[in-house]
């Protein structure tokens, strides 16, 4: 259907009559006066009247069709589309991945392969971002400081695509967990109405940055932001060295004390993610514990229309002062 976005505008109608009948008509004076020593000869011409007549009615039409486009124009004429529903949560999440230098030990198994720990970590939370229909989000990466990504927002392949461009050291080799945090309630905060949540996912201690990690947390529980974290990496590992094979544990600077502090002071839980099967059952129980919610939002795409009717106005614009120059050739 079509509609006016602003019909007020239609009020402007009668403005050129009101002008002719209020307005008192224009002088043109004795210099537009026009000397002929053959008006004997014009009055013999009686259809010269009647056609300059007929001529003048079909101006004064054409310039009332150019004077009703016009204002159409002005009025916006819009084209409504069919009602498109959204689904919106009113949920801000962020997401907080580690790029520190640790993040490449490669102690995943993915598709039969083994990986480093920010590839697993890119494909689990992936499928977790393009699951979180109706949630506005966000990402952070942090190592020697903390880097916004991406804004919040509902475009969740941008935000995915962000995810798979990270790279190991492209913050720093540090960690820095007190600062994301930080930075993660300042991005969050203005939004004080929605549920706010942070997921926080780390494989070491915080070696950096000018915030705590607990003291950040203070302030996010405060804010009312909802912290889960995710501490990454496996227990066992079996390297070679120059005396063969033996086994380490990889994740021996990994602080599950703060971790684990950093989401019960906020109300959230902390998860170990050993292996990328238990990575990808954390996010699917993240999903259970935040669950997407059906708040059904409805939309119609409109068209403007406008370019049409000012078109038009304007062509018979044009064509009237052509006629009119054409005329006074003539004379």
């Amino acid at each position: 259907m079509i509609q006016f976005a602003w019909p007020w505008l239609f009020l402007l109608l009668p403005l050129p009559w009101l002008a002719r009948r209020l307005l008192p008509p224009a002088d043109l004076g004795m210099s537009s006066a026009l000397r002929a020593p053959f008006l004997d000869e014009l009055d013999r011409l009686p259809r010269t009247a009647q056609t300059l007549r007929v001529d003048r009615r079909h101006v004064l039409w054409a310039a009332a069709l150019a004077w009703l486009l016009l204002v159409a124009a002005s009025a916006r004429p819009q084209w409504l589309g069919e009602p498109i529903e959204q689904t919106v949560s009113g949920r801000d999440l962020m997401l907080a991945v580690d790029l520190s230098g640790s993040m490449e030990i490669t102690d995943f198994l993915l598709q039969g392969r083994q990986v480093d720990r920010l590839t697993a970590t890119k494909a689990v939370a992936g499928q977790f971002i393009e699951r979180r229909v109706g949630d506005r989000i966000g990402l952070i990466l942090f190592g020697d400081k903390a880097y916004l990504q991406a804004p919040l927002t509902f475009d969740r392949k941008t935000v995915h695509t962000l995810l798979d461009e990270s790279a190991i050291g492209l913050a720093g080799e540090k960690t820095a967990i007190g600062d994301a945090i930080g930075l993660a309630i300042k991005r969050l905060k203005d939004n004080p109405d929605k549920q706010r949540v942070l997921i926080l996912l780390s494989d070491g201690a915080n070696t950096a940055g000018a915030v705590s990690p607990l003291q950040a947390a203070d302030l996010a529980a405060k804010e009312g932001l909802k912290i889960y974290t995710i501490g990454v990496g496996a227990d066992e590992m079996v390297v070679r060295d120059f005396f063969g094979t033996r086994k380490v544990n990889p994740s021996e600077d990994l602080d599950e004390d703060t971790m684990t502090a950093l989401a019960s002071k906020t109300g959230g839980r902390y998860f170990r993610a050993r292996d990328t099967a238990e990575l990808a059952e954390i996010y699917n129980l993240l999903d259970t514990l935040e669950p997407v919610e059906r708040d059904r939002r409805y939309f119609r795409p409109h068209i403007e229309l406008f370019p049409w009717p000012l078109g038009c106005a304007l062509m018979l614009a044009a064509a009237l002062s052509l006629a009119r120059v054409r005329g006074a050739e003539r004379a």
